[in-house]
């Protein structure tokens, strides 16, 4: 195996913010993650966390920086934020903009939507591949990369474990991507059934790869937070820091059963 540890970081927009208190815990334990997966808001992390900045500075980029701001409205595309106008806020994090300038293996997910298919980008521009992959649908707009134009790689993999497979001694997984309970009463708008459809896709697609980490994570009690709203920062960090906490015995143990 070319790594020790590797971390598979799903989507969940705001709720991500979980998976930078999970690598937190690890950085307290002395715990590297070498090798990175992820998708949408997981991509965002995953690239974060690649590029040298701490768990704690990943949670200070959503609260700081907000890729979520509904601020950069989007006009005559389709989507509700221009996805463009979100570069901005990745130059000062990646100013190499290149997976090669990482300091950590990443892969990102992303979906073609021309030719219907699962892309995962690993070299290359970087920012463009982060926006391709957290581009979420109606709320986004698509984005083209050399002629072809990307949206959020959970419509097709919201678990990108399979990059992780063959080269990772052990794979932490982190889930941040809950289905709740809903009812009729919560599915009254374009965007709240849009939502309910991703989430129901992106469980679905995802839950038959969770057997194939060594460690997996479901931070209790995200499904109280909106996927765009970064309001709550500090306790949905908290969330994930504890999920870690609680589950580092395992982590350790795996870890230590490779050794030798």
């Amino acid at each position: 195996m070319q790594y020790r540890l590797g971390v598979v970081c799903s989507g969940g927009g705001a709720r991500a913010i979980a998976q930078a208190g999970v690598l937190h815990a690890l950085e307290e334990r002395g715990i590297k993650a070498e090798c990175l997966g992820g998708t949408s808001a997981g991509a965002i992390v995953g690239a974060l966390y690649a590029a040298g900045h701490s768990g704690l500075e990943i949670r200070d980029f959503f609260a700081t920086r907000n890729p979520f701001k509904l601020t950069r409205l989007s006009f005559g595309k389709p989507g509700i934020i221009d996805t463009a106008k979100v570069r901005a806020e990745f130059l000062e994090y990646f100013p190499e903009d290149s997976f090669e300038s990482l300091r950590h293996r990443l892969f990102v997910a992303a979906t073609d939507l021309l030719n219907a298919k699962l892309v995962i980008f690993e070299s290359g521009p970087l920012i463009s591949a982060i926006l391709a992959s957290s581009s979420v649908p109606i709320v986004f707009t698509p984005i083209e990369i050399e002629g072809r134009w990307f949206a959020d790689g959970g419509i097709v993999n919201n678990f990108p474990v399979e990059p992780l497979k063959g080269l990772c001694d052990v794979i932490v997984g982190i889930y941040v991507s809950p289905l709740k309970s809903v009812h009729a009463g919560d599915l009254k708008s374009t965007l709240a059934v849009s939502q309910r459809a991703l989430e129901v896709a992106r469980y679905f697609n995802s839950k038959p790869k969770f057997h194939e980490c060594d460690v997996m994570l479901w931070p209790p009690g995200l499904e109280r937070f909106g996927a765009f709203n970064t309001k709550h920062v500090q306790e949905i960090f908290d969330i994930g820091y504890r999920e870690a906490v609680a589950h580092m015995g395992e982590i350790e143990a795996a870890l230590e059963a490779i050794v030798g």
